[in-house]
């Protein structure tokens, strides 16, 4: 492989991607479950524009954090939840490079949204817009919304809301109440890791004034945050099954509850040490990635016969899930244990 290829992956940030997935793969769920809608081409071109929003927004974010001496003075990041790919600090990459891959990647994604405006409606290419004005602007100049302390909220509009709900109008050709409620969960978490993620960042970042809701509350207070951001998850889950705007089935997001608690805590605790901190970003990710997937089984469960083959495959992936959870619960605590017994 080119050398110059494996910088780009580096700088790309793909395992971050899962963040676009799951939101691509709810709005779809819901509009199959709803309307019986399923367009296989559309749902893959959505998925590659919204991994195109998200790959320009990545890079954006890399470029305007060298200009402002962020990533250059950050000496607390933990790879890769902080402090961004490193690709400019290590003169792998130029800026100018880094600025137009994300230029590039923009350009991409509006192409595919020209493409749903032509092909199922003009609205699709609105809330790309949106994305695209939010993201590159997100640590960009004039508008800088993170330091606005507006970011978390852009993020988990851009990559829980708006990719749920565009999702759901490319297959639909219309917007419908349910898929925002039903990505709220989703939206609270990829914000949640953001947040967390804002913690090792800290120092740097209250230093070129880059004024993100951690360094605005201090490490402490945001801590109980992080407490409160998870507690909405799990409450918006609940209140959307209770006044009936998701099936019963979506229940399934609350098996991952314990990983939430773990990181909590871990939060909590180790809110101003970096390299302890590192579990509750572990955490996050995954807590993010396994609740979201199981509100689109739960969806995927609502549309089958409970005796079909269907609804017998979708509740092994859910029980694939709840092994995954339970795996990484009982390492946590052995990890947790493990270090008590060496004090």
């Amino acid at each position: 492989m080119p050398e110059k290829l494996k910088v780009w992956l580096v700088e790309l940030r793909a395992p971050f991607l899962t963040a676009t997935l799951v939101s691509i793969l709810l709005g779809t769920a819901i509009a199959w479950a709803r309307n019986g809608t399923f367009n296989v081409a559309y749902f893959f071109l959505a998925l590659l524009g919204g991994i195109f929003l998200h790959l320009g927004a990545n890079i954006a974010n890399d470029y305007y954090d060298h200009k402002s001496g962020n990533d250059e003075i950050n000496k607390e990041f933990v790879r890769p939840f902080s402090g961004g790919s490193r690709t400019i600090q290590q003169g792998l990459l130029t800026p100018r490079e880094v600025l137009s891959g994300s230029l590039l990647f923009y350009a991409l994604a509006v192409s595919i949204g020209f493409y749903f405006a032509w092909a199922v409606g003009p609205l699709v290419l609105g809330l790309g817009l949106i994305g695209i004005f939010s993201g590159f602007f997100y640590t960009g100049r004039p508008f800088n919304w993170v330091s606005q302390g507006i970011g978390e909220a852009l993020v988990g509009l851009n990559f829980g809301t708006l990719m749920t709900l565009g999702a759901y109008y490319v297959q639909i050709r219309q917007l419908s109440v349910e898929p925002l409620l039903a990505s709220i969960p989703v939206a609270l978490l990829i914000a949640g890791v953001l947040y967390i993620n804002e913690f090792p960042d800290y120092v740097a970042d209250k230093a070129v004034k880059k004024n993100t809701l951690v360094v605005r509350l201090g490490r402490k207070k945001a801590a109980y945050g992080y407490a409160l951001i998870m507690l909405a998850v799990y409450a918006s889950i609940l209140l959307n099954v209770a006044i009936g705007i998701t099936p019963t089935y979506t229940l399934f997001a609350m098996i991952p509850i314990p990983l939430a608690i773990e990181a909590t805590k871990h939060t909590l605790k180790f809110h101003s040490d970096s390299l302890k901190l590192v579990p509750s970003n572990a955490l996050t990710i995954l807590v993010h990635f396994v609740t979201s997937l199981l509100i689109s089984l739960g969806y995927l469960a609502d549309t089958f016969d409970t005796s079909s083959l269907g609804f017998l495959v979708t509740l092994a992936f859910v029980a694939v899930l709840s092994l995954l959870t339970a795996f990484f619960y009982l390492k946590t605590k052995r990890a947790q244990k493990l270090k008590a017994q060496l004090k």
